[in-house]
Formats: C-alpha cells, structure tokens, sequence
C-alpha cells in the first residue's frame, strides 16, 4: 500500500470497537504502570549524549530488553562514514565513530496498515551541572508544577516518550490483540544533532503508512515543523594595537550592521506565515547562538565568527532559505566600505533541517486526537499545530512518504534546560493514547 493511498477510514474491525476488548488494553497499561516507569528511570540513568559511549550503551539496552520480550529486533550497526558522506545525508554537528540503529516488530497477521513508532534515545548535554538540583542522570521523582513528575536529562526529550511507545506495544501484546497490520517500534540515534539514525533506517529499507513520534508536544498534535539550518559567519576586521585603534578595523564593529542585517531578515520573514505555524509569536526563529572574536584585549580584534540557526518556512526549500541569509548578509556587506572589499564568509555546516509536514486533513491527526480523547477519558483535547523547530517528521515524511505526526508527553518548554522533566500522568496518557491507535489504525 503506498503511503498516499492510506486512510484509516474502513480500517476498523469489530473487535477493535468492542468497549470490553478496549477496556482491557487500557487496564493493561494501567497494570503496567509501574514496569513503565521503571523502564523510563533505566533508561534516563544511561548518559546517552550523542556521539559519547552512553548513546550506544542506551540504543544496546533497549535492544535486549525487546527481544527478551518476543519483539523480532534489528540492531545493526550504522556505517558511520559512508552514511555521512551520502549527498542527501541532513548533517551533524557531533563526531561519530559508532552509532547503532534500532527497529523491533510487533506481528500482524497480514493486509494490515503498518504504524511506525520512531523516537530518539540520544539526549544533549546537560550543560552547567551547578543549575541542576541533583545528578541530571540519576533520575528521580519530584513535584513540579503541582504535579508528579520524573526528572532528568531526556525525561521531557524524550527518552519518555519512546517508553510510552513500548509500553502501548507490550499492552496489545499482553491482552493478546493479534492485528492485521505490523507495529514498528524505532529508537534512533543523532536525532538531536540532524537525524542520522531515522535517515539510515529509512536507507535499510524500513517503511510504513503511518507514523506518530511521541516527542514532547504537551499531548498535542504535531502536523508540521519548520525547519533549521546552522549556519557560521566570518566577519573579517584589521588587526592593531588598541592604543591606535582608529587605524585598524574591528570585526566586532563589523558584526554590528550585519546582525542588524539578520533581525530586519528575521522580521520580514515572519510578517505571514502559514496558518498552521500562527500560535507562534515568531514561527521561524533565526537566532545568533555563539559569537567569538579576538585573542587579546588590547588587539583590535581581526575575526569574529558567529554561528546561529536559521528557520525554514513550510514549503521553502532548504536552498530559498539559505539564500535569503546570503542575500541579507551580502546587502549588509555592500553598504559598509570595508565590508564591501572584504566580504562576509557564510558556511552552512552541522544540522540540516528541512521543513515538513503531513497534509491537513490527513485521517492520521484526527485518529490521534480520538485517541488522545479516549486515553485522557476526555479530561482534554488535542489541539493541532506547527511547531518551529526541526525534527525527523521532516526525514520520514520527505525521503520516507510516510504520513508522519508527533504526539507525546512533555513540555519543549523544558526541553534541553536544567531540571529536565516529565509528568507522569502524562506519560500514561501517552501510552493509552498510543496503544488505541494501534488498535484503531492496524487492525
């Protein structure tokens, strides 16, 4: 079945609407509550930051713990420098050695639809460990917000995320739910840093109709991400020393204009946007993350070198955006004397981020939010928007054809900050969630 042909309309077998076999899904994740949370501390102990030895260690973790439970598992190990090399690879910004992709299959019994659960086991760094109130990889319960909560670095991001989606497959298994179609369970590396492990999964040749990444969306649904390009600026000065600084030219002088250059762009990209992305009060960010110049402070500074991210508008492609910079950047240049003889230098390097979205409308956003309703025992409504940052739906509804959403526990707003967390009702939420759709989408 090609992916533009899927609707879930008519997909529904009897038993799958039966309230007595939907009650003992759901009371099977609730009996398994406490293995899940248990799963989901494991998990956030192991320091999975991408490129170190714990990104390995979490991908072989998760690998014997699915095929200790009967899931037909592939873990094989990822040609780094051949992967990389590729000319539609999406780009990194951590060095790699080894890297290992992940894909455990739940059965069906044929002529079903497949649903692909992808989430990523790689987190970031956790940054300066004084703004931590404990150890960021010894996880631990605390109430937060009011609520209960798991804290630690990839509870939110989403390490949670992907156990929820575990445990909705083990909770079909255990009621014993034989459907037509196979569920696909995927852990990913390099998420965090471009998308390697779900672009090297989609290279082995693993596809599916449907696909929902249970990244932390606040139990909302996620049609839609614009995109993020990284992007490093060289702006070149004069060197001298500072006690005749007005013979020589600081690039930090020069940064000034440009930077201008980039908020003005930033504005005029952001004047309309896409209905979907307009919650946001700017839908494509571009912001200068790290500005470096000089060596010694009574030098007039000769570089400076400034990296940021540029977002990419929903149907933009990644060449329009970086022209637009280029553009920006060059007209900047033209009107300042120096830098019209000595230009900016523009490099596009690290994570490549395109836009991308599954078409409105689509069965798939409406049979999450059933399902959502039915897991929260309609205590809430999944709202559906865009979100302004990137993520591997780009990669899976792109190079994969796969309609693709994202749904999950967690809040971004806490995403990548110290004190990283998670709640916990959320979590099982999630899980409901997650197994209703299976049982709706594959049967």
């Amino acid at each position: 079945m090609r992916p533009e042909a899927v609707s879930l309309r008519g997909m529904t077998a009897p038993a799958s609407r039966d309230p007595a076999v939907r009650a003992d899904l759901l009371a099977a994740v609730e009996a398994s509550a406490d293995g899940l949370l248990a799963a989901c501390t494991e998990l956030l102990a192991i320091p999975s930051v991408g490129g170190t030895p714990g990104e390995v260690a979490a991908q072989a973790w998760l690998a014997d713990r699915w095929r200790a439970e009967g899931l037909e598992v592939d873990h094989w190990p990822i040609d780094v420098a051949a992967t990389t090399a590729e000319p539609e690879f999406p780009g990194a910004e951590v060095e790699r050695t080894e890297a290992w992709g992940l894909v455990a299959r739940s059965p069906g019994t044929g002529g079903g639809p497949v649903l692909l659960f992808d989430g990523h086991s790689d987190v970031v760094p956790p940054g300066d460990g004084a703004a931590w109130t404990g150890d960021p990889f010894a996880p631990r319960r605390e109430v937060r917000d009011g609520r209960d909560s798991l804290v630690a670095r990839g509870a939110c991001d989403m390490k949670c995320g992907l156990v929820a989606a575990w445990f909705a497959v083990r909770a079909l298994r255990t009621v014993g739910i034989r459907l037509c179609g196979d569920v696909l369970l995927a852990s990913v590396v390099g998420e965090e840093d471009g998308g390697l492990g779900t672009y090297a999964m989609l290279r082995r040749g693993v596809r599916a109709d449907l696909c929902v990444l249970p990244e932390p969306t606040s139990l909302d649904v996620i049609p839609a991400n614009g995109g993020a390009l990284t992007f490093r600026l060289r702006v070149p000065g004069s060197a001298i020393h500072a006690a005749r600084r007005a013979e020589g030219v600081s690039a930090v002088e020069k940064f000034v204009p440009v930077l201008a250059a980039l908020q003005d762009l930033e504005a005029r990209r952001n004047a309309e946007v896409d209905p979907v992305m307009s919650r946001w009060p700017v839908a494509y960010p571009l912001s200068v993350g790290t500005v470096h110049a000089g060596d010694w402070a009574s030098t007039v500074p000769d570089l400076l070198v400034a990296e940021g991210r540029l977002g990419v508008a929903l149907g933009e492609s990644v060449a329009q955006a970086r022209a637009a910079l280029e553009e920006a950047v060059a007209r900047a240049c033209a009107a300042d004397p120096w830098l019209a003889e000595h230009p900016v230098e523009v490099e596009w390097w690290g994570g490549q981020f395109a836009s991308g979205r599954t078409a409105a409308g689509h069965p798939l956003i409406d049979a999450v939010r059933s399902a959502h309703a039915e897991a929260s025992g309609g205590a809430s409504e999944a709202q559906v928007y865009g979100a302004p940052y990137g993520s591997d739906l780009r990669l899976l509804t792109g190079l994969g054809g796969i309609p693709t959403v994202q749904y999950g526990p967690g809040d971004t707003a806490v995403a990548h900050a110290a004190d990283e967390y998670v709640a916990v009702d959320d979590v099982l939420v999630a899980t409901r969630a997650l197994a209703l759709l299976a049982l709706d989408s594959c049967a």
